[in-house]
């Protein structure tokens, strides 16, 4: 490309972009509301003054609130941060006319926003009872210096940046050195892809790329870059789009010992390297006095030159005397910024601060032999060609598969204007140019393996001391279900839970994924995680605000922002709400796949994400990642959060998803549950739970934890599969003559140990079970010599079936019936009364029967029946007290049957207190409703055992605290203990010599 027509095009895209924000700025003050431009996150009202102080080199910082007295207690969702430059207003509106004066933003938190102004001769006063507000403004100046740079870069010539140039715009090509030196590095913890990137920057003539992905360390490769350009005595100059990243590098670098210098405004820098900055270092040095002198003797003319008394040539005098002192100022005030300038290793500023207009206009061409943009994939071209066409040699780093640079223009974006330069460069040298770091110390690995796959070609891998930690690992958080998965999926889809359909809101709000956030946020904290290290993302500013008007005053710490907001941050769990959820299937830029790569990357220990996967499934890059969270995560449905909810079923209007319904209406299996599962066998491969949220299931809406359900055909198909390789394996046991017995593995189930004890009863072979919880196996022996078979015991075949039933375990397949035809209402009520009928002649015959045994069978028999401590059922006591015909005093012996205790001879009534047996079915008085009182003690204790090896608990609170000490307070107790037994000993010693003497 040649950089005349690079030149022109960008320049007339610029000015595109340029018209673009200033009528969306001139629209916003004449069309739209100040309440919209708020909800738009550009304008704050009704601000007060929080606290007014003096900030650095006299500039007045001020912080403001919202109104606290009113219960306001955090500002609304805004676009608002370090460095913008802002309008303040008074309560007139955010007019010409009311503006009081312009600053910039120095900090903004959820509670309060600092603004910097600097001084005017006559002073900024506020008033602390007024209410203000704040409106951002466009910034003239970073156009004026991008065009001024491309202007520059077309008439360039001979300079530094001659080769560099044509290396950029493909005249040549990128050249190496032929004998690189051998690196001896500064941080000895560098992985192997961040010393190659090093190395090869450095080996570079003209060109590096090192290409970052999320966790890789890119900071850290750029400073060991940057610490070994200085060791070799090259001088640098570092930039970055952000005022944040230049901090942050300089933080770094400082660490390191380096002489660095920070540019900018000091309002824009952080107060911890503030002392870095050039106002610091020239209020230091050795030419401060003098300027402050000559600063004061022009104050003084001034005030000579305007006394009357003084005849017109003194005034001329007086005139000159400023013009000479002010020529003095400027020069001493140059060359000390000279002087710091060159002193300095490592110049720092924001791309457009290192414009000719600033203090580097003081060094000659040819100062710097590097320059380093950091996050260069977010900052226009045109912007990095202002510190390009400073030297012979540039490092890029960042990367280009997240968030591009931001811009108002869908025209100039569409032209090529948001194509970033590290981009364009990939585009034409490919990988010659580029290093990759491909360790990650941030994700789990199941986090990072939908990153890697998706946007690195799967060439990350996770650093050990990341790849399986949880959130459970942190220090006083429990070992629960949210804390010990690091994917969880809660899915919407079905459950009526639709985004706010609000016509004049171009931002989209879901107040059920609200409320599902707020349940998941209350089970991490609960669970001993601190809100500090939890962050909930939402890609829309209504959904932001919903979720801080919900959470915020709960808990403050708990950080709340949009996707752009988090860039270059990391939690150590992410809670993102997708928000979309409508019959279209609409994602709107939510199908921006950098956007959520970024929001998904955040996370450390654990993500969760709440969305409706049958509208975010029609994109295909957000598909992938419901399709790798239902693989390798939990997944959940909204109707184990929400009780209340309405189940909804709908059709696309654009296609037939009939077929979608039934494979993503919201499958799912824990992860835990999944591993318990997994066999050595195939017999498990495939096996998932599912949720169906179809309209079927409206009774699944009035419980609070609805469990998945599986589809009919594929839990024949799985249960039949299931059995045949179970008896498969059986068969080729008793084949083998050498093997005396056969040994399921502790994955197995309850049902498939039931399916085993039933082939082994079929096959005449001895079935045993042992082991409690996860350790429960099931053994298979060949019966010994022509013996029986030995049956199970009575508690082991009670206990799997019950464990089976608990399990909502699928039926044995040779037990499966064909599906019939639905019979009518009427056929089955004949068919129910015929079985009446019999039963009450069958009744009729054992009582004529009883009545002609003799008293002592008699007496025995009732010896017999005194065992069963519990009544007939009401069934059958309806049927015995009823005639054969008379149906009414059939449900009146029901009645009464059940207003009376169900225990033998047992009369109180359970009308108005009672309580049912979850073992038996049948309703107790108080005294009487105890499972080991009436009869169902094996029941339940076969209940408990299986819930106690299921979930670790018999009920809530009965779990065991974890006792085990820390390794070191044991030792140094251990110590103490030893020399307390040593004292003790030794006043024992002079004791038994005064008896012995």
């Amino acid at each position: 490309m040649a950089v005349e027509e690079f030149v022109s095009k960008t320049l007339e895209l610029l000015e595109v972009e340029r018209e673009a924000e200033i009528e969306e700025t001139r629209l916003w003050q004449e069309n739209i509301s100040l309440k919209d431009l708020q909800a738009k996150g550009v304008c704050l009202l009704k601000l007060q003054i929080g606290s007014q102080s003096t900030g650095l080199y006299g500039r007045t910082v001020v912080i403001l609130e919202p109104r606290k007295h009113l219960g306001f207690s955090f500002l609304p969702s805004n676009s608002f941060g370090p460095g913008d430059i802002i309008g303040l207003y008074d309560s007139g509106g955010c007019t010409a006319a009311s503006q009081i004066g312009s600053g910039i933003v120095t900090r903004v938190s959820q509670a309060s926003i600092s603004v910097a102004f600097d001084d005017s001769k006559d002073g900024l006063s506020f008033d602390s009872d007024a209410l203000y507000s704040l409106l951002k403004l466009a910034n003239d100046v970073t156009y004026k210096r991008m065009k001024n740079a491309l202007n520059a870069l077309n008439r360039y010539n001979n300079g530094p940046a001659a080769n560099l140039i044509h290396v950029l715009f493909g005249d040549t090509k990128p050249s190496s050195q032929s004998q690189p030196n051998e690196v001896e590095f500064f941080n000895l913890n560098l992985d192997s892809s961040q010393r190659e990137a090093v190395s090869f920057a450095l080996s570079q003539r003209e060109l590096a790329v090192i290409h970052g992905p999320p966790g890789t360390g890119k900071t850290t490769t750029v400073v060991e870059t940057i610490l070994q350009a200085v060791k070799q005595g090259q001088k640098v100059l570092c930039c970055a789009p952000s005022n944040v990243a230049v901090d942050n590098l300089v933080e770094r670098l400082a660490r390191c010992k380096a002489k660095v210098l920070r540019l900018g405004h000091p309002a824009r820098l952080l107060e911890s390297i503030q002392k870095h900055s050039l106002d610091a270092i020239l209020a230091q040095s050795d030419n401060a006095n003098i300027i402050t002198d000559i600063r004061k003797d022009i104050d003084k003319a001034f005030i000579g030159m305007k006394k009357k008394s003084h005849e017109k040539g003194e005034r001329v005098n007086f005139r000159r005397e400023i013009g000479e002192l002010r020529k003095e100022l400027k020069t001493r005030e140059a060359t000390a910024i000279a002087q710091i300038l060159k002193s300095a290793d490592v110049v720092l500023s924001t791309n457009t601060g290192a414009a000719d207009g600033g203090p580097l206009k003081y060094l000659p061409a040819e100062h710097f032999d590097w320059v380093v943009i950091d996050e260069c994939a977010q900052a226009l071209e045109s912007s990095c060609w202002i510190a390009l066409l400073r030297a012979r040699k540039c490092i890029l780093a960042g990367d280009y598969k997240q968030l591009p640079p931001t811009i108002k223009s869908q025209t100039a974006a569409s032209k090529g204007l948001s194509l970033s330069l590290m981009e364009r460069l990939i585009q034409m040298y490919g990988d010659s140019v580029v290093r990759m770091l491909t360790v990650q110390y941030r994700m789990n690995s199941a986090i990072m393996d939908w990153a890697s796959k998706e946007m690195y070609q799967g060439r990350l891998t996770a650093h050990s001391s990341v790849e399986r930690h949880l959130l459970k690992d942190l220090p006083g958080v429990v070992c629960v279900e949210e804390t010990s998965t690091p994917l969880l999926l809660i899915d919407t889809a079905g459950c009526g839970l639709s985004e706010m359909e609000l016509p004049d809101e171009q931002s989209k709000g879901n107040q059920g994924e609200v409320d599902i956030v707020d349940l998941h946020i209350q089970a991490l904290t609960e669970a001993g995680v601190k809100a500090k290290d939890i962050a909930v993302i939402a890609p829309y500013n209504l959904q932001v605000d919903l979720l801080r008007q919900k959470l915020s005053s709960r808990h403050p710490d708990l950080e709340i922002k949009s996707v752009d907001g988090f860039q270059g941050r990391e939690k150590e769990a992410v809670v993102l709400s997708l928000v979309r959820s409508n019959r279209k299937g609409e994602v709107g830029f939510l199908a921006e796949d950098r956007r959520i790569n970024v929001a998904v990357t955040r996370a450390r220990r654990h993500i969760a994400v709440v969305c409706d996967t049958q509208t975010v499934q029609n994109h295909a890059f957000l598909k992938s990642l419901i399709g790798h969270m239902t693989e390798f995560g939990e997944v959940r449905t909204a109707f184990e959060y929400i009780q209340d909810i309405v189940p909804q079923n709908y059709t696309r209007d654009h296609k037939d998803t009939s077929a979608n319904m039934s494979r993503s209406a919201s499958s799912s299996t824990s992860a835990k549950q999944r591993v318990k599962d997994q066999a050595p066998s195939k017999m498990k491969q495939g096996q998932k739970k599912s949720t169906n949220s179809s309209s079927k299931e409206n009774t699944a809406g009035s419980e609070k934890h609805t469990k998945s359900r599986t589809s009919t055909l594929t839990e024949k198909e799985q249960n039949k599969n299931t059995y045949a390789e179970i008896r498969e394996q059986v068969d080729n046991f008793l084949k083998d003559i050498n093997r005396s017995e056969l040994q399921f593995p502790s994955s197995f189930n309850s049902h498939d140990r039931l399916l085993v004890h039933q082939i082994a009863e079929e096959l005449g072979l001895v079935h045993e079970s042992r082991g409690e919880g996860k350790d429960r196996c099931i053994t298979v022996y060949r019966p010994p010599g022509s013996a029986p078979a030995k049956e199970p015991t009575q508690a082991q075949a009670q206990e799997e079936e019950e464990e089976a039933r608990e399990d909502k375990t699928i039926p044995d397949p040779q037990s499966e019936k064909p599906c019939r035809p639905p019979l009518d209402l009427k056929n089955l009520h004949l068919e129910r009364m015929k079985r009446e009928q019999q039963k009450r002649e069958e009744h009729a015959q054992q009582k004529k029967q009883q009545n002609s045994v003799p008293p002592a069978q008699t007496q025995s028999s009732k010896k017999a029946k005194g065992k069963n401590r519990t009544k007939a059922g009401a069934s059958d006591i309806a049927a015995a007290a009823a005639p054969e015909d008379d149906f009414d005093t059939l449900i009146n012996a029901v009645v009464k049957a059940e207003s009376v205790c169900s225990f033998v001879k047992c009369k109180a009534s359970v009308l108005t207190l009672g309580q049912l047996c979850m073992f038996c079915n049948r309703q107790y008085c108080l005294s009487h409703h105890i499972p080991e009182v009436h009869g169902c003690g094996d029941k339940a204790k076969s209940h408990a055992r299986m819930r106690i090896s299921k979930e670790g608990v018999l009920y809530a609170g009965s779990g065991k605290k974890e006792k085990s000490m820390d390794p070191n307070k044991k030792a140094y107790l251990q110590r103490k203990l030893d020399s307390k037994l040593k004292d003790m000993a030794s006043q024992r010693k002079p004791k038994t010599n005064e008896k012995d003497g």
